[in-house]
């Protein structure tokens, strides 16, 4: 593997655009790598760090895996690749299947974090937790809270359900693209 260290900041437009369409977040506890799609996260510059800030529903796998160990990383689409990839990683929780080997991914090591990158989703942020918050309900305007917080829709419905996010703000110490060796 060929790793192109690149600066955030300069393809902060890909990396906005993908997590649009969706982009994973990667998590490792113990030996069990789990993935799971967002579409919803921020980049930005928070106390002198660039911060992938990413928003996991209270009853996700990811968030346990979060909670042992708080690092991830963000695996974002940069050419073509199987769109797939997105949909099961959506749709199914890695506290069922081993969402890496029933897609056949290819994990690559991390340079600075213990979670590694996906080689088919090559443009890759590692990242470690500073700060981590459980947003508000009250707080929420109702009009979303209505939206995407239904009230009647079981935890275990992966698209749209009552578990609130819990913000994690990840400080990003590496940036790169992977590429297969030539």
């Amino acid at each position: 593997m060929i790793k192109k260290e690149i600066q955030v900041l300069d393809y902060a437009a890909e990396i906005m655009n993908a997590v649009k369409k969706g982009v994973l977040l990667t998590t490792k506890a113990g030996d069990k790598v789990n993935t799971m799609t967002i579409s919803w996260g921020t980049l930005g510059i928070e106390w002198g760090r660039e911060i992938f800030t990413a928003f996991v529903r209270e009853h996700r796998f990811t968030r346990e895996q979060l909670k042992q160990n708080p690092e991830f990383t963000i695996n974002i689409p940069y050419g073509e690749f199987d769109k797939k990839i997105l949909g099961v990683s959506g749709t199914k929780s890695g506290k069922n299947i081993d969402k890496i080997k029933e897609l056949g991914l290819t994990l690559v090591d991390g340079e600075c974090v213990s979670v590694p990158a996906i080689q088919e989703l090559p443009l890759t942020l590692e990242c470690r937790v500073v700060y981590q918050q459980m947003q508000n309900k009250e707080a929420i305007p109702e009009d979303i809270n209505s939206q995407y917080y239904p009230q009647d829709v079981p935890s275990s419905n992966p698209s749209a359900n009552k578990d609130y996010h819990e913000a994690y703000y990840g400080e990003i110490v590496k940036a790169y693209i992977v590429s297969p060796s030539k």
